[in-house]
């Protein structure tokens, strides 16, 4: 039953960037993103409280449960964050990232249908798995709205100021303004997910995640104060935002 929340999600979310894209093709606002992936939202949690039930615990013990509950992360903030982006165009962004992350989860064999409960569980494990991957959602979103002002900046440079995505597109400054808060959210819950994870019990073998967790905080860090101290152009912070989510996804590898 689980899988079906998923595949319906999956196809919402489908749904919801081809639409949206479409829409931008005839110069109009895409006003249905926003339900589509408040109908992704449903499904999305639909499917973690029955994987939940069967985990008994949060369902973060694969890689294809942690791409379910990232693409949830992500769809989260969008919902609460996206008026500021001019929350229709942000959703055609979101929603094939989404889709990917959900896709992975449903290739064969990545899923099982009767997995193993959890034994053992701690509040600081649980909170080290659930604040973390949380802050994934924020820095997705923040490579989201770093890609739109990579998007934004090439159509700027080509002086094609007359289509449909460039109509819509929010302004320059409050797209990188917006983009730094979601980094300083995605980075403060990164904190209390490393800050649990130091806490958390754990054998001397299985600390390989947590330092993972805390180079992907640091490069993050590097980068802030250079921008606060030094200044980058919006075309390096935007970009330098984009890599370092694609390469912190590596994290994942020691899960």
């Amino acid at each position: 039953m689980d899988r079906w929340f998923l595949i319906a999600a999956t196809i919402l979310a489908a749904i919801a960037g081809v639409r949206g894209l479409l829409v931008l093709r005839h110069d109009e606002r895409s006003r249905w993103t926003v339900y589509w992936m408040g109908g992704v939202m449903l499904c999305q949690i639909g499917y973690l409280l029955l994987r939940g039930e069967m985990r008994g615990a949060c369902p973060l013990r694969s890689i294809a449960e942690i791409s379910v509950f990232l693409a949830w992360s992500l769809t989260l903030f969008y919902l609460l964050i996206g008026p500021v982006y001019r929350i229709s165009l942000l959703g055609v962004f979101s929603a094939p990232l989404v889709f990917i992350f959900q896709g992975f989860a449903l290739l064969p064999n990545q899923l099982v249908s009767d997995p193993i409960k959890v034994q053992n569980t701690t509040a600081w494990g649980e909170t080290h798995s659930a604040m973390s991957v949380l802050a994934y959602g924020a820095l997705a979103l923040a490579a989201v709205a770093g890609v739109m002002f990579l998007v934004l900046d090439h159509l700027l440079k080509k002086h094609d100021l007359t289509g449909g995505l460039f109509n819509f597109l929010p302004p320059v400054r409050e797209l990188l303004v917006s983009l730094e808060r979601l980094l300083w959210l995605g980075m403060f819950l990164l904190s209390i997910g490393i800050i649990a994870g130091l806490l958390m019990p754990h054998e001397d073998d299985a600390w390989g995640h947590v330092y993972a967790a805390l180079g992907v905080w640091l490069c993050y860090a590097v980068m802030m104060v250079v921008k606060r101290v030094r200044g980058i152009t919006g075309r390096k912070f935007a970009l330098g935002t984009v890599i370092l989510f694609v390469l912190s996804l590596g994290v994942f590898a020691f899960v």
